[in-house]
C-alpha cells in the first residue's frame, strides 16, 4: 500500500513543471491536477487491497506503538550516522535507477530490432517499441475511463492516448505530458473529453523509474525487507497504474464539455 500510494501521486513540487508544460493549451490545468492527486490517494488504497489483500492480522492491530528511536550520544555521532544513512539511500535508489532504466532501454531497443524485420518480411508499419507494444495493451483501459474511439483508434500514428499511457510507465509523467502538449497544440485529438481524461489518468509517478527510487529508498531504510519489496514492486506499480486510471474515470463522470472546466 505505501509504495502503491507512493507511485499513484504526486509531488506539490512537480506540480509546477506540470503547470508549466500544459499551461498554454489548457489554462484550468492546475486545479486539475490537484484535483487527480486527491482522487488517486483513495484509489490507491483500494487498488492495492485488491491486488494483495490482507489475509492476516496485523500484529499492532488495536495497540498504541511508541515509535523507537537511537540517541546518539553527540551532536558528531548524530552527523556521521545521518551522513552514512543519507550516503547508503541515495547510492541504493541511483543504482536501482541506473538499473531499472538501463533493463528498460535494453528491452525497447531489442523489442524494436525484432519488430523492424517483422516490418520488412510482412510489409507491416506497425511501431514495436515498448511504448507502441504498450499502447495496445493499454487501448481498451482508455475506452473504459472514457476516452472516445475517436481518439483511442483513429487519430495520427493511432493508439495516441494509449501510447501516452504506456509512455509513462517505460519514462515518465513528464514526458508524456509534454507530448499531449504537443498532441493538444497540433489539433490531433477531436474530442476535448480526451485530453481532460489523459491529464488524470496521467497525474502519477507510476512508471520503472519511480518503482526504483521507492524500493531502492525503503530497502535501503529496511535491508532485511528487500526480497519483500522486491516481490511487491511490480505488483505496486501495476495498482498505482489502475489507481491513476481509476481517477480518470470518476472525473470523467463530471465531464460537461464546459469552457469552465477546459478554461476556454
Amino acid at each position: 500500500t505505501v509504495l502503491t500510494a507512493g507511485m499513484a501521486t504526486v509531488a506539490s513540487s512537480v506540480l509546477a513543471i506540470y503547470i508549466m508544460v500544459l499551461q498554454k493549451q489548457f489554462p484550468t490545468i492546475a486545479g486539475h491536477l490537484v484535483s487527480a492527486s486527491f482522487l488517486t490517494a483513495p484509489a490507491a488504497i483500494v487498488m492495492s487491497k485488491i491486488l494483495l489483500p490482507e489475509t492476516g492480522q496485523p500484529e499492532t492491530l488495536g495497540l498504541h506503538v511508541k515509535p523507537y528511536q537511537e540517541k546518539e550520544s553527540s551532536f558528531i555521532e548524530a552527523s556521521i550516522n545521518g551522513a552514512t544513512a543519507g550516503t547508503k539511500l541515495a547510492v541504493g535508489v541511483v543504482t536501482l535507477l541506473a538499473a531499472f532504466l538501463g533493463l528498460v532501454a535494453l528491452a525497447d531497443f531489442i523489442f524494436a530490432g525484432v519488430g523492424a524485420k517483422f516490418n520488412v518480411l510482412l510489409g507491416l508499419n506497425m511501431d514495436w517499441s515498448l511504448k507502441g507494444l504498450l499502447g495496445f495493451v493499454f487501448y481498451p483501459f482508455t475506452l473504459i475511463i472514457g476516452v472516445p474511439p475517436s481518439d483511442a483508434l483513429e487519430i495520427s500514428d493511432a493508439l495516441e492516448i494509449s501510447k501516452l499511457i504506456g509512455e509513462r510507465v517505460i519514462l515518465t509523467e513528464t514526458k508524456s505530458y509534454m507530448d499531449l502538449a504537443a498532441l493538444i497544440e497540433k489539433g490531433t485529438l477531436h474530442d476535448p473529453r480526451s485530453a481532460f481524461l489523459a491529464v488524470y489518468a496521467l497525474c502519477g509517478f507510476a512508471h520503472f523509474a519511480s518503482l526504483a527510487i521507492f524500493v531502492g529508498g525503503v530497502s535501503a531504510l529496511v535491508p532485511s525487507r528487500t526480497a519483500d519489496l522486491s516481490k511487491v514492486g511490480p505488483r505496486a506499480l501495476l495498482a498505482a497504474t489502475l489507481a491513476t486510471l481509476m481517477a480518470a474515470a470518476v472525473a470523467g463522470t463530471f465531464f460537461t464539455g464546459s469552457s469552465i472546466l477546459l478554461g476556454k
